[in-house]
């Protein structure tokens, strides 16, 4: 990695911790930050996400889509040369367990309100 092909980013968690910073590839895939992530994630955390798609990144109020680099993610604005860039990570909802998932599989009940004007 060339050093001007870099960017210096740190992940900002929900609780307000951060990991990083670190130097990545700007060829690097969204993807595969967050699988670095993942990797890096603090162990002593409720909530850890498995999968990649478990993670989503926030830069600039824009999530990053993971099949794009972070060349092509990257928005300019406010960025000044040699700064820390930081992103947000968000985690989608643990799943819920499977008696409730089967709830949520049965077809829905039909409303068995009934209204009566007099």
């Amino acid at each position: 990695m060339a050093g001007e092909d870099c960017i210096e980013l740190k992940f900002r968690l929900s609780d307000g911790t951060d990991i990083g910073p670190s130097k990545y590839s700007q060829s690097m895939t969204v993807s595969s930050l967050k699988e670095k992530i993942i990797s890096q994630w603090p162990k002593d955390k409720e909530n850890t996400p498995k999968t990649v798609n478990d993670v989503k990144l926030i830069n600039a109020g824009k999530i990053l889509e993971n099949n794009r680099t972070l060349g092509e993610s990257r928005l300019p604005v406010g960025e000044l040369p040699g700064m820390i860039i930081t992103m947000h990570v968000v985690l989608r909802p643990p799943t819920l367990d499977k008696k409730t998932e089967k709830l949520q599989n049965d077809p829905p009940m039909k409303n068995r309100c009934g209204c009566t004007i007099l």
